[in-house]
C-alpha cells in the first residue's frame, strides 16, 4: 500500500542553520499563537521531537515543528543544547518510539511518564509501557486503513477533547488523526483544513468509503473545514469532538442520534490518503 502525502520532516526545512535545531524536553510542550502563556494553544509537541528555532524573544522561542507548523514555545519546554544537523539526523534514526511509556530519569532519580509519539533515547531504561525501534514500528504499524482504525481506538478511546492537543492525554480532531497516521508512517499536516487537501476526493456517500478514509466537516457559513473524522468498519466513524467531550464512535446505519445526524449534515469533503 502506498501512502499519499507530502514530506513535512525536519530534513525538508531548507536554509535553516544547524545551530537552531533542538529537542523538546517536556513530556508535552504547548505551542502558542503568541509569546505568552495566556495565548491560544495552537498545537503541541512531545518529548524527544525535533524543533527548529526561528526567533527568540524574552524566554520564548518561535519554532517550526517537524510537521511544518509554527508557533511560540517557552524555552523551559526545550533542551538548552542545540544539535548539529548530523546529530539531529542520528537522533531521528536511533531514538525509539514511545507507545505510552514510563522511563527512569537517572538525573532526577525518578520515573517519568511519556505519551504516545514521544521519542526515547536508545539507552533509556523503560520501567512500564512500550517503546519500539524505528524498523519495528514500521513493521508493527503498517499503513493500512483497518490497522489505523485499530490504533485510533486502542490509544485514543478515553481521550478528552483539548484544543490543540495531539496525544491520548488530550487531543482535538486533527491532532488525533495526525498522531495515528504518523504512527503508521503517514506524515500529516496539523490542521483539518490542510489534511482535507491530501489524497483523492471521494463521493459523499458511505458506499464510497472504506476504513482509513477521512471525512471533513464545516460549521461555518463559508464552508471552511473545521473538523475531521476517520471512517471505520461497519459504517462507523471515529473522531475526537468537543460535542462528545472527547473520543467517540458514530454509527451511520439505522437511526442516528441527533448529534450524529447534525454532524453528517455538515459533511463537506471525503478523501482517501491510502491507496491499496
Amino acid at each position: 500500500m502506498r501512502i499519499v502525502h507530502a514530506d513535512f520532516g525536519i530534513s525538508a526545512q531548507k536554509g535553516v542553520s544547524a545551530e537552531t535545531i533542538v529537542l523538546v524536553r517536556a513530556a508535552v510542550a504547548p505551542l502558542h499563537a503568541e509569546p505568552k502563556a495566556s495565548s491560544e494553544q495552537v498545537s503541541q509537541s512531545v518529548a524527544g521531537q525535533l524543533a527548529v528555532i526561528l526567533e527568540m524573544r524574552e524566554g520564548w522561542r518561535r519554532v517550526r515543528l517537524a510537521d511544518g507548523y509554527e508557533g511560540w514555545m517557552h524555552e523551559g519546554y526545550l533542551d538548552a543544547h542545540a544539535l548539529s544537523a548530523e546529530a539531529a539526523n542520528e537522533w531521528a534514526m536511533s531514538a525509539r518510539h514511545s507507545l505510552g511509556c514510563t522511563v527512569y530519569d537517572d538525573v532526577a532519580d525518578m520515573e517519568r511518564a511519556l505519551p504516545l509519539g514521544a521519542r526515547v533515547a536508545s539507552d533509556a531504561r523503560i520501567v512500564a509501557g512500550g517503546v519500539l525501534e524505528e524498523a519495528e514500528i514500521r513493521r508493527r504499524y503498517p499503513p493500512g486503513g483497518v490497522e489505523i482504525c485499530a490504533s485510533a481506538a486502542r490509544y485514543f478511546w478515553s481521550t478528552s477533547y483539548q484544543w490543540g492537543g495531539v496525544t491520548p492525554w488530550g487531543a482535538d480532531c486533527s491532532g488525533m488523526v495526525q498522531t495515528v497516521f504518523e504512527l503508521h508512517g503517514a506524515a500529516m499536516p496539523r490542521d483539518a483544513r490542510q489534511q482535507a487537501e491530501l489524497g483523492v476526493a471521494l463521493e459523499l456517500v458511505p458506499e464510497a468509503w472504506r476504513a482509513g478514509d477521512l471525512l471533513f466537516f464545516s460549521d461555518r457559513a463559508d464552508g471552511r473545514i473545521t473538523h475531521v473524522a476517520i471512517v471505520a468498519q461497519q459504517r462507523t466513524l471515529m473522531h475526537v469532538a468537543i460535542g462528545r467531550g472527547g473520543f467517540a464512535v458514530e454509527h451511520l446505519e439505522g437511526e442516528m442520534d441527533p448529534y450524529a445526524e447534525a454532524l453528517m449534515g455538515r459533511l463537506k469533503v471525503a478523501r482517501r490518503l491510502l491507496e491499496g
